[in-house]
């Protein structure tokens, strides 16, 4: 597998940020394992660079540590043995070091630092303020813990607001770069993983590998010795307090409990204490709040959905939380039946119309389809897997999605025809297309349709 796939985006903006003829100030952040170290590494690889990674340890030890790196990156050997009670001694060797060359200062995992001496972002305001806004240095701060790194970097409170020049926030890697990672996979294989691996790159490199799905599934989640076991408390630990109320939030949704009143309901919460933690939740990148893709305030509608946005978080408490018990017993082999008796229809099918969804913006991109939003629409009666639209314009494309070992028939077509009519968005001046997703293919009935149409497409790979 190769070692560095896509962040071409992400790269050309460290790049750009590196040759600016003047100091650099950028903020990189995103959950854990989602490859922020490695966009680093593949950004300096050709360039010197110092690059700190902060720890759980008291200050005194991280500055010796420090120091160490600086005599490093400086060749001045006696910088090891002095002894340093502050940052700014250091910072101040390291900015004035060859001022006449490009430097690089990367610290990662800032939030240990600022737990450590919660002083520390106004020690940077000084340093930045005082020498490194003057001089020919680009400094990183990198994070994990979403919040932490907002509010002390980007927050309008943060000593550093107003600072940066530049700021990153790595997502997963979509679902068209599978193919880069597993060479020669079937699609209908890709999707499965990535209904797992949701994108992280982390999670791709453990479910590399020919061995059968479900196997690593046993090995690389069920297992209580595995990465992935704990996975969850591990990224909510220390961004959340009440962990337990957010994993019930959550786990309810993942049971299909979509809505603000059937979560309350599910959990046992007032509706009036929701919103704090649902908030919470879609800050985190965890969930997100889906309205009809046609809605014209979609701030303000009340018609509206919460979802699950990553998949291994999805598939976790869906498949993996309600059986712990089982887990611990080690009764792994139980719990695998059940996940594959259900793995389909109640995960994979799901995140197929997201996988649809990237190929939809992919259509866009190549000019064959014509739209600047996209999303779900429903009513009270009727439901549409994805509606993409022009909001400049009249085009309007309806899909439906199935994941399903039947081939597609053409009475999903004439029912999304049917549907179709009681979506009102510019009705009677739109120009219509179809998009129809099926992992197992199209019957003859269906393909000779699209033949006699010039606005349907079948789409399988």
């Amino acid at each position: 597998m190769r070692r560095f796939i896509n962040r071409e985006w992400e790269l050309r903006s460290l790049e750009e940020q590196y040759d600016a003829d003047k100091a650099s100030f950028v903020v990189l952040y995103g959950r854990r394992r989602v490859g922020k170290t490695t966009l680093i590494n593949e950004f300096i690889k050709d360039k010197k660079a110092l690059y700190f990674l902060a720890d759980k340890e008291t200050e005194t030890e991280s500055i010796k540590r420090f120091a160490g790196l600086v005599a490093d990156y400086t060749g001045q050997e006696y910088i090891k043995n002095a002894k340093y009670d502050d940052w700014r001694t250091l910072f101040e060797i390291f900015v004035k070091f060859k001022q006449e060359e490009k430097k690089i200062l990367i610290i990662d995992e800032l939030p240990y630092m600022i737990e450590t001496n919660s002083s520390f972002p106004s020690i940077l305001q000084w340093v930045w303020d005082s020498w490194f806004h003057y001089d020919n240095v680009m400094l990183i701060l990198c994070g994990s813990l979403i919040h932490m790194m907002e509010k002390h970097t980007l927050n309008y409170s943060s000593p550093l607001y107003g600072r940066r020049t530049g700021q990153l926030k790595i997502k997963q890697i979509d679902f068209l770069h599978y193919s880069d990672f597993y060479n020669g996979m079937l699609y209908k294989d890709l999707v499965e993983l990535y209904a797992i691996t949701g994108g992280i790159p982390r999670y791709i490199k453990l479910f590399y590998g020919n061995k059968e799905l479900f196997l690593k599934i046993e090995r690389q989640v069920l297992s209580r010795e595995s990465l992935l076991y704990e996975e969850p408390e591990f990224l909510l630990r220390h961004e959340v307090d009440e962990i337990g109320s957010y994993f019930s939030i959550i786990k309810s949704i993942a049971a299909g409990n979509h809505k603000l009143g059937k979560i309350c309901a599910d959990i046992g919460i007032k509706q009036t204490s929701l919103p704090k933690y649902l908030k919470t939740l879609i800050d985190l990148d965890i969930l997100e709040r889906e309205v009809p893709v046609t809605e014209d305030n979609p701030e303000k509608s009340k018609t509206s959905f919460y979802r699950i946005k990553d998949n291994f978080l999805r598939f976790w408490f869906r498949f993996v939380y309600p059986e712990r018990a089982r887990l611990e017993l080690g009764q792994s082999g139980f719990v695998l039946e059940k996940i594959k008796a259900n793995f389909i229809d109640s995960h994979v099918a799901h995140v197929y119309e997201y996988v649809c969804r990237s190929e939809l913006w992919q259509l866009n991109f190549e000019h064959i389809l014509n739209f600047n939003k996209l999303g779900r629409w429903w009513n009270s009666n009727e439901e549409i897997d994805i509606v993409a639209l022009d909001n400049f314009g009249k085009d309007i494309v309806f899909a439906e999605c199935k994941y399903c070992s039947q081939l597609m028939d053409a009475d999903v077509f004439y029912n999304l025809l049917r549907k179709k009519e009681q979506l009102s968005w510019k009705k009677g001046e739109r120009i219509e297309k179809y998009v129809l997703f099926s992992i197992s293919g199209f019957t003859d009935r269906l393909k000779s349709i699209e033949n006699e149409r010039d606005d349907l497409l079948l789409f399988c790979k």
